[in-house]
């Protein structure tokens, strides 16, 4: 089942993307959008996440400006959204809907895993430095996680879930010497985190949605190894009865 609910937060109500599975959930992702909004894409990988006996939560993080959504052919409008939602925005959009999963839906946040594609990347990341006791934090191509103005690598030592991130080997807004210093950041916090780095892949390279950028070989990786980590992290109540 798919619906949209609403959230409040600090800043006034959120709404955000819900499919639930079949049976009720013991887990859940929230999934944080692209710079384009909850879109048909992050709502598919939602109902995806839900088929998989997730609970998948998709928050609106445009909330305060009153665009919804934008399409793949508008990144100069997307631009200045996603430079205007700085780290504590992030926070409090985030933490907002971890405290509703377990006020209203009963799952804890250490049943809760955050998963972030592009801006929303970064996103996931900022939230795993502020929002304590995840079960895991999954980051597929964030840019400005170690540079610019809402750069979050400074906080690195505050993370305490596991951590995996997917980057493009020829993805220009995330450059090798920032991949460089994400790797010496979690590894000085001693954070437990895998970091992937897929040659021939570039921003977006999992987002099937945008088939000029999608790579499928590098998405399928990606994907397994993410289903895996959360299955690891976040094990189905099935699973820890066996």
């Amino acid at each position: 089942m798919t619906e949209w609910i609403t959230v409040e937060t600090a800043d006034g109500p959120m709404r955000v993307y819900a499919a639930r599975p079949d049976a009720p959930a013991d887990r859940a992702v929230v999934v944080l959008q692209e710079a384009f909004g909850v879109n048909d894409h992050i709502q598919d990988i939602a109902r995806r996440f839900a088929a998989r006996g997730f609970l998948a939560l998709a928050p609106d993080l445009f909330h305060r400006t009153g665009v919804a959504t934008l399409g793949y052919d508008q990144h100069a409008e997307a631009m200045p959204l996603i430079g205007a939602i700085g780290p504590d925005a992030i926070v409090t959009d985030v933490g907002a809907v971890a405290d509703h999963l377990s006020g209203v839906e009963g799952v804890s946040a250490d049943r809760t895993a955050v998963v972030g594609f592009c801006f929303g990347g970064r996103a996931a990341f900022t939230a795993a430095t502020a929002i304590p006791g995840l079960a895991a934090t999954v980051v597929f191509y964030g840019p400005g996680i170690a540079a610019g103005p809402h750069a979050v690598l400074d906080r690195a030592g505050t993370i305490d879930a596991p951590m995996l991130l997917h980057v493009g080997a020829e993805d220009p807004t995330i450059p090798a010497d920032q991949v460089k210093a994400i790797d010496a950041a979690l590894q000085d916090a001693g954070a437990d985190f895998d970091q992937h780095v897929y040659e021939d892949a570039g921003h977006a390279f999992a987002c099937d949605a945008r088939p000029h950028m999608h790579r499928s070989g590098a998405a399928e990786t990606a994907w397994e190894r993410t289903h895996a980590f959360l299955d690891r992290h976040l094990p189905s109540a099935a699973a820890e009865a066996r």
